[in-house]
């Protein structure tokens, strides 16, 4: 039995969603970043020198995504890469002073958004909301188990 649009909640979830990144793409851009760029960027700043797999797991993205994000970052001097000092393999990735500059920049403007959403609920119901989108994470993690 097909189930009505109207009860279809990943729909909302979406369109939330892109309505989001749209946003913090226009907030972004002027600093130069994709929001995946941005993503990256703000990530390093709280765990500098971080290798690619577990940047790509803090910003949600394949490490395949991950790798293009920084080869791009890299390339315009926002990030540098060092091999570890014990695990020649690994890639430890780190803010430049550009970068940090860019993150600064893109994260003023970002920030923007953020504020409007919390400003738009009480206190009460960001803590509602992040306990119903831990739940919906909870039953997608479900469906997929079934699913699999």
């Amino acid at each position: 039995m097909r189930m009505p649009a109207e009860e279809r909640l990943g729909l909302d979830i979406k369109r939330v969603e892109q309505e989001l990144m749209a946003a913090k793409q226009l907030a972004v851009r002027p600093a130069g970043l994709t929001v995946p760029q941005y993503a990256a960027l703000f990530a390093l700043s709280g765990s500098p020198g971080i290798s690619a797999a577990a940047l790509a797991r803090a910003c949600l993205v394949t490490p395949q995504a991950m790798t293009v994000v920084l080869r791009n970052l890299e390339e315009r001097g926002l990030v540098e890469r060092t091999p570890h000092p014990w695990h020649r393999n690994v890639l430890e990735t780190r803010l430049t002073d550009a970068g940090r500059t860019a993150l600064d920049a893109a994260d003023q403007r970002a920030v923007t958004v953020e504020r409007e959403i919390a400003e738009a609920l009480t206190p009460g119901e960001r803590e509602t909301l992040r306990t119903l989108l831990s739940r919906c994470e909870e039953a997608i993690g479900r469906a997929s188990s079934r699913l699999s």
